[in-house]
């Protein structure tokens, strides 16, 4: 219904116009220039290669979808459970994070640290006080200190704008540890060894690159007491200033003494030694240059899930099912369980085919198949009819069909 002049001006309201509570100087908590809650990598790992790799896995895992689900009692997939820790996963984990910008999260933080901290912010009760909780909002933790039945946890506080280290039980915290701790993480791991060989040849371009002269200058006279030592000094230290404040680095010395110039390249094997590592590292860990680039044919990509993917999705969700569900609802057939599409890497001259395999054994609906082509749901009953329509339907199922047909229509005239 349409509003009334009055009631449009009364309850106007403009993000601009209307916006006075920080002109009033209100005290809206801290400010900063960057986003404070953004995972900042450590270990000097952002200044390599390594963050491409940690974002592309990220990025994967993140794609698929994670819900709370109800299983049978052959612990098949019935229905999705819309709940606060479903809506964590799939809509919005906290005021500054969709699901699928924590999902991120969590992985980044999991292969940059080994382990991360899965912290249930706002609940519905406390933790302590009840066996069953909701969860409303989530936040991922740096676990900074181990105790026996208890972790301290370094995690981002909305409320005060800022990191602060809370000390909570190990029961309600998901610990994930990476999978591939032994190959990322580990002190002499394959990772660390090519983040320190990378590192050493930053050192060296920047060396090479610092503007240096390398020049040994040799005088016409032996430097061995102290009174030639500080003469010698001197005279470098003449040779700079006349360097410095020339305006094209321009200097002039004695006709005795002799200049040799050093800045030459020197061989060493640290590239060779870098991209054996990374070769190493790269089928470690189940990932090719293809994949990153974005030209792995299908067998490439089914491996990298397998091998890559599968098991981080797997220790994040098992661990949520262990510690977010209690032991009733897993009694009752409640889990956390992850769907990977399937056809998102099927391109579309092959989904004809595809669909008509589907749905002449039974297995997708007409309306099923449309909705993975992005089209909506067809209105005709038989499209939401798990059958062969290359045979005739049976007669009763014809009776139905035309039965509902004629319910729709009725109630298309009645409205």
């Amino acid at each position: 219904m349409d509003l009334s002049l009055g009631s449009r001006i009364k309850h106007a309201w403009n993000a601009f116009r209307d916006n006075t509570e920080i002109s009033r100087y209100r005290d809206i908590g801290v400010g900063e220039f960057y986003r404070p809650d953004r995972r900042r990598l450590s270990y000097g790992h952002e200044r390599s290669i390594i963050t491409s790799v940690f974002n592309r896995i990220a990025i994967d895992v993140a794609t698929i979808d994670i819900k709370h689900v109800r299983l049978d009692e052959n612990d098949r997939f019935v229905s999705v459970i819309e709940s606060g820790l479903n809506n964590c996963l799939s809509t919005e984990a906290n005021i500054d994070q969709t699901g699928r910008a924590f999902i991120q999260d969590v992985v980044m933080s999991m292969l940059d640290e080994g382990c991360v901290a899965l912290i249930p912010v706002d609940t519905d009760d406390a933790p302590d006080s009840s066996g069953s909780i909701k969860i409303l909002t989530m936040r991922t933790g740096q676990i900074i200190e181990w105790y026996p039945d208890r972790v301290k946890v370094r995690a981002y506080n909305d409320r005060r704008g800022r990191k602060d280290d809370i000390i909570l039980p190990k029961s309600m915290v998901g610990i994930v540890e990476n999978p591939f701790y032994s190959v990322m993480n580990e002190p002499n791991s394959t990772l660390q060894r090519l983040i320190r060989k990378l590192n050493l040849l930053d050192a060296i371009d920047e060396q090479s690159s610092s503007g240096k002269l390398d020049l040994i200058i040799q005088l016409p006279y032996v430097v061995k007491t102290d009174f030639k030592r500080d003469q010698a000094e001197k005279r470098r230290k003449e040779i700079e200033d006349q360097l410095v404040g020339s305006k094209y680095g321009i200097a002039y010395t004695d006709g005795t003494e002799k200049i040799t110039q050093l800045n030459r390249p020197v061989d060493n094997n640290l590239m060779s030694q870098i991209e054996y590592l990374t070769s190493m590292l790269y089928s470690q860990l189940g990932i090719t240059q293809s994949i990153l680039d974005g030209t792995a044919n299908d067998e490439t990509m089914l491996n990298y899930y397998n091998r890559t993917i599968e098991p981080i999705l797997s220790a994040i969700v098992e661990e949520m099912t262990r510690k977010f569900l209690t032991k009733t609802a897993r009694t009752q057939k409640q889990s956390i369980a992850f769907f990977r599409d399937s056809f998102k890497l099927v391109p579309t001259s092959s989904m004809a085919e595809i669909a008509d395999k589907f749905t002449r054994n039974e297995i997708l609906t007409s309306n099923e198949i449309r909705q993975i082509l992005g089209i909506k749901p067809s209105d005709d009953p038989s499209a939401d009819e798990l059958r062969n329509k290359n045979l005739s339907a049976p007669a009763n199922t014809q009776e139905q069909n035309k039965a509902q047909e004629e319910e729709i229509q009725n109630g298309q005239n009645s409205v």
